[in-house]
């Protein structure tokens, strides 16, 4: 049965699980300094315009890459310089993704929102550290896990003594280098009483294809999967942009051209307004 008692998440000023439809965007991870400002100085400008809430995202490190000799970031000093920056200057709420439990700690003193990758959603340790650090913990779905076992690491963090979480949805794995969105994850983690945030660039991945590669993502799959989204009655929606994407240090494929963002929200905000209308 749904909860029908959500509970709503403050980060800085946006309140995640409102009636606002709010954003979580950025480059996938964090490249040169005027990359991540071009991309900032645009986001600022969308969020002006169309009143969307929108949470900055860029990791200082991608620990997860196929290779190697794949490009993983600016590390854990310099990447959390770059955010403080960006912070400082446009005023967004920050939220970066942790690997390893000693991360936590040094993130939480930068950024508002401490993000479990979804391949390490199950870890405890993991977990428990971001919680204990007080940030609002975002928990990616595992490809591997039912949406409604995402009430496990949810209590893992609840019980660690934090429960200023949101929960986000990126696809099951299918068949082979492949992920598919099942809409019924939605109401699964709907149904968990916190906010939920649908990942839409993560989830046209073609996994195990380099994700420089042209043919390592559908991005002409992104409006029809975010209407379907938010349809569904998402809190949020996150798409990873870069004001180049073709030439994007990490999945170069899925993210989204910031200077198309603005148009791509426009119809995604006006049926949120339609969904909210409709459940009040």
């Amino acid at each position: 049965m749904m909860n029908t008692t959500k509970k709503t998440i403050a980060v800085g000023s946006v309140t995640c699980g409102s009636d606002t439809l709010f954003l979580i965007s950025g480059p996938c991870v964090i490249e040169s300094r005027d990359i991540m400002m071009k991309t900032a100085e645009t986001l600022k400008s969308v969020s002006e315009k169309l009143k969307i809430p929108i949470i900055f995202k860029s990791s200082f490190k991608k620990d997860n890459r196929s290779s190697l000799s794949y490009y993983d970031g600016p590390g854990l000093d310099e990447g959390l310089k770059m955010l403080s920056e960006i912070k400082s200057q446009f005023g967004f709420p920050l939220l970066t993704d942790i690997h390893e439990a000693h991360q936590a700690a040094p993130t939480a003193e930068v950024c508002d929102v401490i993000q479990i990758p979804a391949y390490l959603c199950m870890q405890s340790s993991l977990i428990v550290a971001a919680a204990k650090t007080n940030a609002v913990i975002n928990i990616k779905h595992g490809q591997f896990l039912a949406p409604e076992n995402m009430k496990h690491p949810l209590q893992k963090c609840i019980d660690a003594g934090n429960s200023k979480v949101i929960l986000t949805e990126r696809g099951y794995t299918f068949g082979y280098n492949d992920l598919i969105v099942d809409p019924r994850s939605f109401y699964q983690l709907q149904a968990l009483g916190f906010p939920v945030v649908f990942d839409i660039t993560h989830c046209v991945r073609k996994y195990g294809i380099p994700s420089a590669d042209a043919k390592g993502g559908m991005r002409e799959y992104l409006p029809v999967l975010s209407r379907a989204g938010v349809a569904s009655g998402v809190d949020g929606i996150f798409i990873e942009t870069h004001p180049e994407p073709a030439k994007a240090l990490c999945d170069a494929a899925s993210q989204l051209s910031v200077y198309d963002l603005e148009a791509f929200l426009k119809p995604l905000i006006a049926l949120h307004q339609v969904v909210t209308s409709y459940s009040a």
